[in-house]
């Protein structure tokens, strides 16, 4: 593989980390969402996961976004009778986002965007060091 097609892969990654941040941050906007209908469900947690697909042009395998999930935990009931989504106990449905998850979640996408970053940086070092070489 030359050292093109490592910034092209690792850029693969860049991107897949990328969408999964919009994901949680997505999550995260929704943690408090209740329902605007007595009774009615809640935001639903999204979850992620990553499929590879073989370029054979690029001579390895691209990451990319698989399909989005729904976490299926239960909803937490809370009382609160004057909520628009309150049943006819007073209970209100609450999404099933844990904020906690989603914060370590988020950690984890982080680094390995940085990671995939310093693949390419550390390739593009690699290619000027190689032009410098060849110009001399």
């Amino acid at each position: 593989m030359n050292l093109l097609s490592s910034i092209l892969l690792s850029a693969s990654g860049l991107t897949a980390q990328s969408e999964r941040l919009k994901v949680i941050s997505e999550n995260l906007a929704n943690a408090d969402s209740t329902s605007q209908t007595p009774g009615g469900d809640p935001y639903r947690r999204k979850m992620v996961s990553f499929q590879d697909t073989l370029d054979h042009q690029l001579g390895g395998d691209k990451v990319s976004l698989g399909p989005v999930a729904y976490d299926q935990t239960p909803f937490e009931l809370k009382y609160d009778p004057q909520n628009p989504g309150a049943n006819a106990q007073g209970y209100v449905k609450m999404p099933n986002v844990n904020t906690m998850i989603e914060m370590a979640d988020m950690r984890e996408a982080e680094n390995s965007y940085q990671a995939n970053l310093s693949a390419i940086d550390a390739a593009k070092n690699m290619l000027m060091q190689t032009v410098g070489l060849l110009s001399t």
